[in-house]
This record gives C-alpha cells, structure tokens and sequence, in this order.
C-alpha cells in the first residue's frame, strides 16, 4: 500500500510528497531507504527489483517491509545531490526539527517514520566523481551490533569508521542513536545503474530477511565481506591539476608501487603525475570523472602491507 509520508506545498500549485510502500502487515518491520541524495539511483534499481520480488511471492513474507524510493524527491527530479530549493545537503539534517525550517521538517517527520524499525537499510551510491565496490559502512561505537546483521548483505566489504568521522547529523546516526539499527550501503557511482551490484544487494536484503524471520522464500548463498577499520585504508590523491586516465581497473587486487594511473595535460601533451599505489590491496575505490585538482581523490586501496 502506497502511503504519503510528507506533503508540503509548493509555489505554483506544486507540492513536494515523499512516499513509501508497505509490504505486508505486522511481525517485525524492515524499512528500505534511497534517494537521500538526487544524484545517487542505484538504490532506485534495488527498491524496483525487491517490489517485483515481493509482489511475486506474498506467501513468503512473514512480516512488514517498508520502501522509501525517494527521500529526496526534488534532488531526483532535478538531478541534483541536495534538496534544490535550498541547495542542502539533506543527509546533514537529521535528526531535524518540525518546528524548523522545511528540511529540517521533513527529516523529524522522517525519522518519526522510520523509527522503531526492527532494521532498516539507507542505500546510497557514491557521487559523479568516484566508483565504490559494495560495501557497508558502520560506525565503530555501533560495529558490535551492525557488524553481523551487514554479513548477511551480500556486499564485497565492510567499513568500519572511526566514530570521530561519522556525521552525527545523518540519518543512520540519528535511528542508530534511537536504538534503530540501521546499515548504510554504498556502491557504484553517481547517476548511473549498475545492475549486478543492485542484484548482489537483493540477495543479501533477503538473507538480512531471512535471518529476521521476514523471509522463507529461495535466496542465494551470500558471499563473505572483507571487514575493515579506517587503519587498514590507503589514500591516493592528486598532487596537481589536469586530466585522471586509470591504467588499473576499478575492484582489483594492486600491488605496492603499482601505476594507477596518471595526470595529463591536454595544452601541452605532457604527463604531469604518474600515481602509484601506496600499498597493496584491494582497489575498492577509484576516480570515475576525469577532471581532477589538486588533492582530489583518486583511489582507496584496502589491506596489505604499505
């Protein structure tokens, strides 16, 4: 059942409304998140595909789902990461306000949504600039508890982040802190779909499920997540401006010393840096949009010894 969450008018006649659809009824609730940024759809292929999934099969589901496609509605129809009206990033409002401002408004009326959860997963992509690997990342002080129920998702890692480098005004933060335990996924890149990695987290929602007692239908087997602390990541950025062109694909195991790639200069046909790796390990992150300055993020390489 499709259900307005928020409305809000708008200038002219328009309104902003975000949505949700309930699966089910009753037994524990598994909430479904995307869209917080309007330049991140990867989720948008997830949420479609689990739909179908449960529209399919009813007999299986032995509880609640909740899907929120679109957190963000005016990002996603504008094409732009935050809420255009007052070009803010939504995911540094929460856990917000409803005597505030308008975005501060939609994320209390947000959280009082999603709160209570039996668990609930924000799925996010990375931005124009950079490609990631499936992954989960988690807070260290709420590692213990999201640590096992992020292996059942199916992703190729897991981030464990100091807690002095986890916005406490994101969304995850603020149900986390309200003993809602809620995993943040990233993968891919910024604008695009990229199917098999919506597909890899599909079967891991319904392993997530399963586990819950949500689910009793087929599922594949999940794979098991390399998990890591900030300690065991490199950082490779740019030293100079130019143009980024990769000489190692995106997701491999690279090797200390190794060519990433390079820094050219298309006015005077030069090469103005030639990047390496710091260390070996895999290459869970890597620059997708060419143009880069001086200290822009290149690469994230996981493990292995600098």
């Amino acid at each position: 059942m499709v259900k307005e969450v928020v409305l809000l008018p708008l200038a002219v006649g328009e309104e902003l409304v975000i949505r949700k659809n309930t699966i089910g009824s009753g037994g524990k609730r598994l909430c479904v998140v995307t869209g917080t940024h309007g330049d991140e759809l990867e989720g948008q292929y997830v949420l479609w595909r689990l739909n179908q999934l449960l529209a399919e099969h009813p007999e299986h589901l032995h509880g609640t789902v909740e899907l929120y496609p679109a957190l963000n509605p005016l990002g996603i129809s504008t094409m732009t990461r935050g809420i255009p009206l007052c070009d803010l990033d939504m995911n540094r409002t929460f856990p917000g306000n409803e005597n505030g401002s308008m975005s501060e408004f939609l994320a209390a009326r947000l959280v009082g949504d999603l709160a209570g959860a039996d668990a609930c997963i924000d799925i996010h992509a990375s931005n124009i600039f950079l490609r990631e690997i499936p992954q989960v990342r988690i807070n260290v002080n709420t590692a213990p508890r999201l640590v096992p129920m992020a292996r059942q998702l199916n992703m190729d890692f897991i981030w464990i982040h100091a807690a002095a480098t986890v916005l406490e005004s994101t969304l995850a933060h603020s149900l986390n802190a309200l003993d809602t335990p809620t995993l943040v996924v990233e993968m891919g890149v910024g604008m695009r779909l990229t199917r098999e990695y919506g597909d890899q987290l599909l079967q891991g929602i319904l392993s997530l499920m399963a586990s819950m007692e949500l689910w009793s239908g087929p599922m594949e087997p999940v794979r098991e997540p390399i998990i890591s602390h900030d300690r065991a990541v490199s950082f490779v950025n740019a030293s100079c401006p130019g143009i980024f062109l990769p000489a190692a694909e995106h997701a491999v195991q690279v090797e200390r010393g190794q060519e990433l790639g390079a820094v050219v200069d298309p006015l005077t046909g030069e090469v103005r840096e030639r990047l390496k790796s710091p260390a070996s390990g895999l290459l869970f992150t890597l620059r997708e949009y060419p143009v880069v300055y001086e200290g822009s993020l290149i690469a994230r390489i996981l493990g292995g010894k600098a």
